[in-house]
């Protein structure tokens, strides 16, 4: 990409990444609802993942290309840090969202429909066989959605994915420092210890899907508690995989040389996201998974 400086801040000419990041998320998306809707794997679906790949590496590639040429001062720093801020809390009201769909189904819904308060005649009228505990069971002449009768286990897999989370924080934490220190080495070591980390959450976590799906019938057609399940721990391994793929990045990066002990902003960003990922899991870990 050819550059142009203006002033004391850096910007770039005209691009076609967003372009083709707009392209490349629309076919995703057509991709996945036909998919969906028809039931067998649309061609656009597999289309559109390859061109976010191609997005990835070519914008990615432009951003640390201009980086190491040196095009960036303090100000483009300070934006930079700025925007990723802005990103990471967009995130946590994105996850906050999730939490209050668990919370208002837990506390309140599945109380008010078992007659709780004032709403006697609710329960009475609309459905007088619900039982209100949780995991939410549906009506015994539902056959089709029914919940397991309990819920999935805080003190198995859950909790050796806990410890090895609250690990990768703390690898990640060292390699910083270990970058900070000029110490190359350390920092490909610490590292290479917390993509091996993510790696093997992501590896307990789709053991745990095979056990809940095999042996516990649960699924995201096993009623309220199913659907907010697999929606909070899915959305979570998502962002664990994209997190994961970060620090490969990084680790790559780190292995040819790229970061120096002043400019490094991409690595302490992924560490930002990767701490982020760290505390949603104890959320899901307390609310989820223990009470």
């Amino acid at each position: 990409m050819s550059t142009t400086n203006h002033g004391e801040y850096y910007i770039p000419e005209p691009s076609k990444w967003p372009l083709v990041g707009t392209i490349a998320l629309t076919t995703t998306v057509i991709g996945a609802v036909n998919t969906i809707h028809a039931g067998e794997l649309n061609i656009l679906l597999p289309v559109g993942f390859l061109l976010i790949a191609y997005l990835f590496f070519g914008w990615f590639g432009a951003v640390i290309n201009e980086s190491m040429a040196g095009n960036y001062n303090e100000q483009v720093d300070r934006s930079f840090r700025i925007g990723m801020l802005w990103f990471i809390f967009s995130e946590v009201m994105f996850f906050a969202a999730f939490f209050g769909a668990l919370f208002y189904a837990r506390i309140f819904a599945t109380q008010w429909l078992g007659g709780a308060g004032n709403n006697a005649a609710t329960h009475e009228y609309l459905w007088p066989t619900f039982e209100a505990i949780w995991p939410v069971l549906s009506n015994p002449d539902n056959t089709k959605y029914v919940a397991p009768a309990e819920k999935m286990g805080a003190w198995g897999l859950p909790a050796v994915n806990t410890a090895i989370l609250l690990a990768s924080s703390v690898t990640v934490t060292i390699a910083h420092h270990a970058l900070r220190a000029n110490n190359r080495k350390g920092l490909v070591m610490w590292l290479a210890a917390t993509v091996a980390l993510g790696i093997t959450f992501l590896a307990f976590q789709a053991e745990e899907y095979i056990h809940a799906y095999n042996e516990m019938g649960l699924t995201l057609d096993s009623g309220i508690y199913g659907s907010t399940f697999f929606m909070l721990t899915g959305f979570h391994g998502f962002h664990v995989t994209m997190g994961t793929t970060m620090l490969i990045v990084m680790l790559i990066r780190a292995i040819k040389g790229h970061f120096t002990p002043e400019n490094h902003f991409a690595f302490e960003a992924v560490a930002w996201y990767w701490h982020f990922v760290d505390v949603v899991w104890l959320g899901l870990f307390i609310f989820v998974y223990w009470l």
